[in-house]
């Protein structure tokens, strides 16, 4: 706060004044004050000189949706190992917006977490600087990023797209579609695309069947909507691989009620293992992730982190987590 005051030219009362949401300070210097702000990106610790131990007692987590049961599966297990070292979680929602993992982020660190958990789907420059300057443990999960933060949990969205597309390749499908979502150029979704794109070329197969629809996270009624665009598009395509199992099912029954057959006359495949995937008729392929593992093992290494002795070195951890590829009756056999 001194080197606030100073490079605006107030006092520190000042500073703490035009900190307030109920500000006596003058407009005019109170954006002069939060200007410098943002550019020292300085955090205010709202706990400063109320709690001598500086122990907060939570840990922050951002998810990017609410409405996906992975994130929720994965905040389950996390709060349920947390709980076992006596530590709550404050919820964050995203909402796959960088500006507002941003303002997240900064709120979220004016409250002192003791570690901070998000999704990764790319950050911006302001959230990375806050995030590396924190001081506590960070974790970011469901990607291997290719700058880490701190600590990550996850697996290569990519290559498991790649991996099923070589898979689809395999059973004997060449015109491959995929579908994935609108203003995704920093997701996981691009990812996948991504590695589709990896495996299609690699094959000599075209990848021009490529279609975004949808703001993330893409829903089953995206899925329906775009299906027969596609076939009306590309009639010669043979299978549809989209960038989440709820718009695979989308896709799906939106072809089945046209009178189609899954996977007669067309295949459809998916990514995540999702409930509604294993319970479509038929049953969806898709690669299997772990979601509750992903949380748990979260919980794990935030306890043996704040277990450690201020005065340790704390070597990064980059942890892996398996994915499997699923095959189910919506492709053919073999």
């Amino acid at each position: 706060m001194r080197d606030v005051a100073r490079e605006a030219g107030v006092s520190r009362m000042t500073v703490s004044r035009a900190l307030r949401a109920d500000s006596p300070v003058s407009q005019e210097t109170r954006e002069r004050i939060l200007k410098v702000v943002r550019e020292m990106n300085y955090v205010p610790d709202q706990m400063a000189g109320s709690l001598s131990t500086k122990r907060s007692g939570f840990v922050a987590a951002l998810v990017p949706s609410l409405n996906n049961l992975h994130f929720a599966e994965t905040i389950q297990a996390l709060t349920e190992e947390l709980e076992e070292i006596g530590q709550q979680i404050l919820l964050g929602h995203t909402d796959y917006s960088m500006e507002r993992e941003e303002q997240l982020v900064e709120a979220m660190l004016r409250r002192r977490p003791e570690a901070l958990v998000l999704s990764y789907d790319g950050h911006s420059d302001r959230s990375v600087e806050l995030l590396t300057k924190a001081r506590i443990p960070v974790i970011e999960l469901w990607e291997r990023p290719p700058r880490p933060i701190g600590h990550t949990i996850g697996f290569s969205n990519r290559e498991a797209a790649r991996q099923m597309a070589e898979a689809l390749i395999a059973l004997g499908y060449s015109n491959i579609a995929f579908l994935g979502e609108d203003e995704d150029d920093w997701t996981r979704g691009a990812a996948r695309r991504a590695g589709f794109v990896d495996a299609m070329q690699a094959a000599g197969l075209s990848t021009e069947r490529i279609f975004k629809h949808g703001k993330p996270p893409i829903s089953i009624q995206d899925g329906a909507a775009v299906g027969p665009v596609i076939l009306e598009r590309f009639p010669e395509t043979d299978c549809i691989f989209c960038v989440s199992d709820a718009s695979a099912f989308g896709v799906q029954s939106s072809l089945i009620a046209q009178g189609l057959s899954v996977p007669d006359d067309i295949g459809i495949a998916g990514f995540g293992n999702f409930e509604v995937s294993r319970f479509a008729s038929p049953d969806i392929t898709t690669v299997e992730v772990d979601s509750r593992g992903i949380g748990q093992t979260a919980g794990q290494l935030i306890g043996e982190l704040l277990a450690l002795d201020d005065d340790a070195p704390v070597i990064p951890r980059h942890l892996s987590v398996d994915t499997r590829l699923s095959f189910r009756g919506s492709t053919k056999k073999s």
